[in-house]
């Protein structure tokens, strides 16, 4: 019976598109990522040297050599493994691995996912300790967290690429050439993990998120913004809001165009403040 429980553990684990770390240690079983109520567990085999994928074999220039644990989606990439999907990477060190969604084929692909959302199933009105340490699974809705958006900032310079689409399946996009989170501050959380962007590209979405450069980020439970009312709780969301918003990605899943003002998924140089979009992917790239 034992040995019948491990082969179905194992079969369920080959079916998900996680990483796998190795070493010449014995691997004992561990559960990756945030704890508590946020970024969703993902329950991988944990060792301190190697990385493979658990559902396809090592590309054959990495099956005999060991590599370093990737800070982001770009290691991976430079790695040899260039298809979509949730991997894990290491933004504060080899003891705490994340998982994150990397976007390997748009534009060149190497994009880390930081943001997500296409189907209403994960609630993004949260609090501040949500947003700092993240929330949802990888390979579902999700929000990388705060703290280790600063910390990849930290370590490397990054673009930004907002894409969107709408419930008649439109596309656009916004790039940044320019995205970091507190890149100077002592402490990023009480800095307020504030936005930087710059370099706008415009893929037909319009610029909705320079409004919202050098702004702290701000929650219902922490209004770090510029109004005299709080914006987080006005807009049902969370974001780095200003007197309000142009931008709401955060906001309510509110189905497309919709009655009250400013509380859906909002993009508003592209469908106003009455149009809660289907699908936005917030995601980084070295620059």
């Amino acid at each position: 019976m034992a040995r019948q429980l491990r082969v179905r553990r194992e079969e369920a684990l080959l079916a998900l598109p996680l990483l796998l770390l190795l070493s010449s240690a014995p691997c004992a079983p561990q559960v990756s990522g945030i704890r508590g109520d946020a970024l969703g567990n993902h329950e991988i085999q944990g060792c301190p040297s190697c990385l493979r994928l658990l559902s396809t074999p090592p590309p054959p220039a990495l099956e005999r050599s060991c590599f370093q644990q990737p800070l982001d989606c770009d290691d991976i990439y430079a790695q040899g493994y260039q298809v979509d999907g949730v991997y894990l990477i290491y933004p504060s060190g080899p003891s705490v691995p994340v998982p994150v969604f990397c976007d390997m084929t748009t534009e060149g692909g190497k994009w880390t996912i930081f943001q997500k959302r296409f189907n209403g199933s994960v609630s993004f009105f949260r609090g501040w300790n949500d947003y700092k340490l993240g929330f949802g699974r990888a390979d579902g809705e999700y929000w990388l967290g705060l703290q280790n958006l600063h910390l990849l900032t930290l370590k490397q310079k990054y673009e930004l690429r907002v894409d969107l689409e709408d419930f008649e399946n439109n596309t656009a996009f916004a790039k940044y050439a320019d995205f970091s989170i507190s890149p100077n501050a002592v402490s990023a959380e009480e800095d307020g993990y504030t936005l930087y962007v710059g370099g706008f590209e415009d893929g037909g979405a319009g610029d909705s998120l320079s409004y919202h450069s050098s702004q702290k980020f701000s929650t219902f439970d922490r209004d770090q913004d510029l109004f005299v009312q709080n914006c987080a709780a006005l807009s049902s969301g969370a974001f780095w809001f200003r007197s309000c918003h142009f931008a709401n990605l955060n906001g309510f899943y509110l189905g497309g165009s919709h009655l009250s003002y400013a509380n859906g998924i909002n993009w508003a140089q592209w469908k106003g403040f009455y149009y809660s979009l289907k699908r936005t992917e917030m995601k980084i790239r070295r620059a």
